[in-house]
């Protein structure tokens, strides 16, 4: 029961009512008898300082934080973290003392999921399709783990060359490349241990489309992963899946994210197969679809 004591928690984004975070956090309160509760606040961009304030004002217990939102809202924040600072997203605000900090557990929620599904990043050929800010979280990730080299493809060849050089300074190797550059598309993607699709094609309602990877270029051993988690099963990860690679969607990161923020505001450990209960049965068919910001993980 909601009483004059409970903790409110929520998501500020535009637009947020196709949200799965209040199935997925509400279940892990209600799991460790919590006296929580979460929702959703939509805010349009021009209000967004003000909805900041209303965090502090209110004593809110956090909130997470998604798009239009996530690049500008550190400039109301009192804090960040080093691996928002450096990604240069916030998707969650934590209250300390009256001080708002602020995170990014979108990387981190990328890690774990590999980790969950037992890829090792030390050491490893990464190949990232896209050049957004998704790609540049998982990045910024795979160069705090130690990744051996990674590979930015993009049609704007410039964007993916700024992602490679903010690599090199983390300590890494990186590469940009186009997507006319076949034969050394076909090189990159061939060699990587892991290839990571960071674009919208293939998400609802536009199933049908694909990264222009070949089939052949792919094969049996690699990691093939697609941020996409609506649906589940993409074209992309279909067509990985029939060459005998390792498929993983964006289920497993909007996970993942969503129990790091849950740690980081609680101090307990995130119900994690609660958690994912939740989230599954949000995602059924039967629920109404994303409106376009499964990249963003909310």
């Amino acid at each position: 029961m909601i009483s004059g004591r409970t903790r409110v928690f929520g998501l500020l984004g535009f637009p947020v009512s196709h949200s799965v975070s209040p199935a997925m956090h509400n279940a892990a309160f209600a799991e460790l008898g919590l006296d929580c509760v979460y929702t959703a606040f939509p805010v349009r961009p021009e209000r967004l300082k003000e909805a900041v304030a209303a965090v502090r004002a209110l004593d809110l217990g956090g909130v997470n934080v998604t798009v239009p939102h996530k690049e500008s809202v550190g400039s109301f924040l009192d804090q960040l973290a080093e691996e928002a600072r450096l990604i240069g997203a916030v998707n969650t605000i934590v209250v300390q003392d009256g001080r708002l900090v602020g995170h990014n557990t979108d990387a981190g929620g990328f890690h774990r999921s590999l980790t969950e599904a037992g890829f090792e990043i030390a050491g490893k050929k990464v190949v990232l399709l896209g050049a957004g800010g998704a790609a540049r979280g998982a990045s910024v990730q795979l160069a705090l783990a130690g990744v051996r080299r990674v590979v930015f493809v993009n049609r704007t060849v410039a964007r993916a060359e700024a992602l490679a050089a903010l690599i090199k300074r983390l300590g890494g190797q990186s590469a940009a490349l186009s997507w006319d550059e076949n034969e050394a598309l076909e090189r990159e993607i061939t060699a990587a241990d892991l290839v990571v699709q960071t674009t919208t094609l293939g998400m609802h309602p536009d199933t049908e489309s694909c990264p222009p990877v070949l089939p052949q270029w792919l094969r049996r051993g690699q990691l093939v992963y697609d941020m996409v988690y609506n649906p589940r099963q993409t074209r992309f990860l279909q067509m990985a899946a029939e060459v005998g690679a390792l498929t993983v969607s964006g289920a497993g990161m909007l996970l993942h994210q969503g129990a790091l923020a849950f740690e980081l505001w609680t101090g307990r450990q995130a119900p994690l197969d609660v958690m994912r209960g939740a989230l599954e049965g949000a995602l059924n068919p039967a629920q109404p679809e994303s409106d376009g910001d499964n990249l963003n993980l909310r």
